[in-house]
């Protein structure tokens, strides 16, 4: 149900449009209904003159434990996975607006791979950011593979995203990953305030700002496909159904 996604615009943060995971329940998984709800906020927004940044929380505990994986079971028995995911990540990596990010507690997979293209996030102390992608017989995503390396280093890199080490707040950023760790009660009144604060700025100086630090974006969505291809050949290996029916019976 897309009600497991909100998308709100709150009065006391005006220019500010929020994307709220809101499925605790399932740790905020991200089924194809809610990545379509996403995609399409993120795409209002870059053409609505009433929304000047856009945000992302979770709930409290858990940003997102990342793909729901009753739809990577479905696709590996034979369905088809849609272009939901593809258009979400094409929307955040081309936004044309700040994006900013708040993160409490898990932040598995894409739940941590989503602030990769955010301008700026803040993180509790409490926070782990991990990719379990080669534990499940799959590959990065989200141009993860491109950005990672650039940021952090092959190393750090590697251990996040082939490995799955789990990062805690501290070692993501210190490895540039995300940019402040504050309490977890302080989360959402920090990125909120943070949002409403770039709202404010000279909207035109900001954005040419926002492009020269973030450059072209060309190759990073040349990743994005490069990466689903793969995914989308590994969710239907042998490989990975395993590791699916393995994770299933948790």
């Amino acid at each position: 149900m897309t009600d497991d996604v909100l998308i709100e615009r709150p009065q006391d943060y005006p220019g500010v449009q929020l994307i709220r995971f809101n499925r605790p329940a399932k740790k905020n998984a991200i089924t194809r209904a809610m990545y379509a709800k996403m995609a399409n906020a993120l795409t209002v927004a870059g053409t609505d003159n009433a929304v000047r940044v856009t945000a992302f929380l979770g709930t409290e505990g858990c940003f997102s434990a990342g793909n729901d994986m009753a739809d990577f079971m479905a696709f590996a028995m034979g369905g088809t996975m849609g272009q939901e995911v593809l258009d979400f990540l094409r929307a955040l990596a081309g936004a044309a607006k700040p994006v900013v990010s708040g993160v409490d507690g898990l932040a598995i997979g894409i739940g941590a791979t989503i602030h990769l293209h955010c301008d700026l996030t803040i993180a509790s102390a409490r926070s782990v950011f991990k990719t379990p992608f080669v534990d499940l017989a799959l590959v990065p995503e989200a141009a993860s593979s491109l950005i990672v390396p650039r940021i952090a280093g092959h190393q750090r890199a590697f251990a996040l995203l082939a490995a799955g080490e789990p990062f805690t707040a501290e070692e993501a950023q210190e490895a540039g990953l995300i940019w402040k760790i504050t309490g977890a009660d302080a989360i959402e009144g920090e990125v909120l305030a943070l949002a409403a604060n770039l709202a404010r700025k000279p909207p035109e100086a900001l954005r040419i700002a926002r492009q020269l630090i973030r450059g072209d974006r060309s190759d990073v969505l040349a990743r994005i496909d490069e990466e689903a291809r793969h995914f989308s050949a590994q969710l239907k290996s042998a490989e990975a159904r395993a590791a699916f029916e393995a994770f299933m019976r948790r």
